[in-house]
């Protein structure tokens, strides 16, 4: 029968832990799709969460940020309500709080949640067009950094797209069918498209293989999922025949290549391309189905628009839709992508932005329609051009371009990797037992000492906090059964996709077990050793307390008299009341080895001044008479 239980516990252990790890990886489920602009489903994975009161305070924050991209302010204003009760919270969801509190009319609550924003040191220039009128709800960005690639050259580049491992890239640079010959606009030799294997550690860039590379311009590229089909744009140049507009413009227009042995080849032409305009940045759906792509075809919305044509299962076109004025507008709307969750970035310069062009992502209903879009921020985009923006399957990472370093027509290409929340976490418990401990205060410090947040551990003895990157700190916890213990610890040189920071804290608990066991003084009637009914009561919390918290504590008991009557009889006495409150413990369970030792010790060590000839009180007697318990041995 022990046997059966003791695996019946570690099986439970085992389905608990499995079950934590399950739970573990449905919030990484749930981040990735955050990252990739994946609102609903991520949205619905952060509940379940919830459900299963896993990573709860976390849980409830992403939510509120999801149902604020999705522009829900019902929703979003229940999860922020929730979030900024927790400690530490980062201030900008004092800010967001605001904007959907004004989206439902609330505006006084909202303009507490603005000043307490400003009055933390929150400063975003959307505050003061927050208007009663239209909530402005684009202020929850991911934050990212940026690095420049060495392929980069003194020529434009841009445009890269990785499939696998080989990289692919535009750059005007050797102008590889024509060196000589330079595009009068930029005075630069025209693009063509050059790849690297990312396999090769010495970075080798070479043109891409094939009939893709002409004396025009070529890119950008969108590949099938099956890396066999390539879309890309190239001037109006096909079958080596080069086609004007009346006014003399080649225009920009839509191929496609097939992968045969290892080369570019088959060269085919779009049907909806036109010698009269643009159709150019082809964006391909994951499953094939849809083409995205930019033109400035009439009928359009402004200079050029964003397009999406139905691909057939036999390989025939639809006919392109305009996606419509959410996402175009009178201005310029080019580089669409398509990243692995359907969703759809490209770059304008005609929404509210912080520069020239500058790169949005959409934002998807239920019906996977496109409802709102979001800029995505600085450092992604500046106050110049941005553009051509490629994630990768995981979401957090990829590359884009701009042309930021203020030289005249070089776009250079920068990789971007998403900056994650880093959270601190751990679990409080007891050095002696293992177990968790509850309502522990966590102190967080920085590395003058400064406390910074505190928080109290849950039931489980658990606790979660977000923290910088790059930091020193050190964390204390403390519960008045246990001594304090403190752990000094960095965020500095971590991964970047590094989420968690993991920092377990034993206390040692205190050797006194009044405190432990959370005793009341046991007490004895004047001139009596019998055990009374308030004193059962706390010695049944010492023997629950050896029992079940510390099975290999051992003590010894003293018992006290108070100052009334001879010095011998109250030797006698207290001796009485020692063996009384043995046999009480014996009774119950505790063996004789855990109870080593009971003495009597008269009136010998009186609490208070009440000794021989000292007039008291009876309550000051009272204190007197009494039994405490020593702590020998805890393990």
């Amino acid at each position: 029968m022990k046997t059966l239980l003791r695996y019946s516990f570690v099986l439970f252990l085992f389905l608990e832990g499995f079950s934590l790890n399950a739970q573990y990886g449905k919030q990484k489920k749930a981040d990735a799709l955050f990252n990739k602009y994946s609102f609903i489903k991520s949205s619905q994975t952060y509940k379940e969460l919830i459900d299963n009161n896993y990573n709860v305070a976390y849980a409830e924050r992403k939510l509120a940020d999801c149902y604020f991209m999705l522009r829900d302010p019902e929703n979003a204003a229940i999860y922020y309500k929730k979030a900024i009760q927790q400690p530490n919270i980062p201030i900008d969801y004092y800010y967001n709080y605001a904007v959907v509190l004004r989206g439902l009319g609330e505006y006084e609550e909202a303009d507490t949640w603005l000043k307490k924003f400003k009055k933390e040191g929150g400063k975003n220039k959307m505050v003061r067009e927050l208007k009663k009128e239209k909530p402005v709800l684009f202020n929850v960005q991911t934050k990212y950094t940026l690095q420049d690639v060495n392929f980069n050259t003194e020529y434009s580049d841009f445009g890269a797209y990785r499939f696998g491992d080989i990289l692919y890239y535009i750059s005007a640079k050797n102008g590889t069918q024509n060196p000589k010959k330079v595009y009068s606009w930029n005075e630069q030799p025209f693009l063509d498209m050059y790849t690297i294997n990312l396999n090769d550690s010495l970075n080798t860039v070479t043109p891409v293989v094939g009939d893709i590379n002409t004396k025009f311009h070529e890119g950008p590229i969108s590949i099938s999922s099956d890396g066999k089909t390539m879309y890309f744009s190239r001037n109006n140049y096909y079958q080596n025949h080069n086609e004007r507009d009346q006014k003399g413009v080649n225009h920009l227009q839509i191929y496609k290549a097939s992968l045969v042995n290892g080369k570019w080849t088959n060269i085919t032409d779009m049907p909806f391309n036109n010698a009269n305009y643009s159709v150019s940045h082809p964006a391909l759906s994951n499953d094939g189905k849809l083409l995205y792509f930019s033109s400035d075809m009439p009928g359009g919305h402004g200079k050029a628009d964003i397009y999406k044509v139905t691909i057939q299962e036999n390989g025939t076109f639809g006919t392109p839709e305009n996606l419509g004025p959410i996402v175009n507008t009178e201005g310029e709307e080019l580089f669409p992508f398509i990243n692995s969750e359907g969703t759809l970035f490209f770059s304008s310069d005609g929404h509210e932005g912080i520069g020239l062009l500058d790169i949005y992502g959409t934002i998807k209903n239920e019906e996977n329609e496109i409802t709102d879009i979001v800029n995505l921020g600085e450092p992604i985009n500046s106050k110049k051009d941005d553009f051509s923006f490629f994630m990768f399957s995981d979401g957090l990472s990829g590359y884009m371009a701009s042309n930021r370093n203020n030289k005249i027509g070089n776009d250079d290409i920068y990789a971007f990797e998403t900056v994650l929340p880093l959270m601190l976490k751990g679990v409080v418990s007891d050095s002696i037992n293992g177990k968790p401990i509850p309502n522990a205060k966590i102190s967080l410090k920085n590395n003058l000492g400064s406390e910074i947040a505190y928080l109290l551990t849950d039931e489980n003895g658990y606790y979660e906090i977000n923290i910088d990157r790059r930091k020193d700190y050190s964390i204390s916890a403390s519960q008045e059964k246990y001594t304090d213990k403190t752990k000094i610890f960095t965020s500095k040189n971590i991964g970047k996709k590094i989420t968690e920071i993991v920092v377990n804290l034993q206390l040692v608990p205190l050797t006194d077990i009044k405190i432990l066991a959370g005793l009341n003084t046991i007490y004895f009637d004047f001139d009596k050793y019998n055990i009374r009914p308030d004193a059962a009561k706390e010695l049944d919390k010492i023997v629950n307390l050896m029992t079940a918290e510390y099975p290999e504590m051992v003590m010894k008991i003293e018992s006290h008299t108070d100052s009334r009557g001879s010095l011998s009889y109250n030797d006698r006495l207290s001796i009485d009341r020692a063996n009384a409150t043995y046999d009480y413990l014996i009774s119950k369970g505790l063996t004789k080895e855990r109870v080593i030792a009971h003495k009597g010790y008269g009136e010998r060590r009186l609490t208070n001044g009440c000794s021989d000839g000292v007039a008291c009180e009876e309550p000051e007697h009272q204190k007197n008479r009494r039994t405490d318990f020593i702590v020998l041995k805890m393990k």
